[in-house]
């Protein structure tokens, strides 16, 4: 009864959330800018969106749990190493004004 409740309610939402984690990983991917992927050192545009594609597809329809499990290794991989290292190349990021010289408690004015 406990495995029943197993296979009806948490792995479908497991599978809801991994094909969200995708899905969301390659409308990022789709927007960044393919020069932004060679100035920042990581593989190419295409790359990361066949991977990502191939992810959400077998998320979306096939639910083999090993590749969604792959997939999701995959979109862990792009939200932790490219997309910053993306953002850091093009400038993303918030910016709140100020200058530069700007410390975590307010201009730093040089020990005066």
């Amino acid at each position: 009864m406990l495995m029943n409740g197993f296979d009806n309610g948490v792995l479908p939402l497991l599978g809801f959330a991994m094909l969200a984690l995708a899905v969301v990983a390659f409308v990022f991917a789709v927007v960044a800018r393919e020069d932004a992927y060679r100035a920042a050192e990581k593989q190419t545009k295409t790359f990361w969106l066949v991977i990502l594609g191939i992810t959400v597809l077998v998320d979306a329809f096939l639910g083999m749990l090993f590749l969604q499990i792959a997939g999701l290794v995959a979109t862990i991989v792009f939200f932790v190493d490219v997309r910053p290292a993306l953002k850091q190349v093009t400038g993303g990021g918030r910016r709140r004004g100020g200058s530069s010289s700007d410390g975590p408690y307010g201009p730093y004015n040089g020990g005066r």
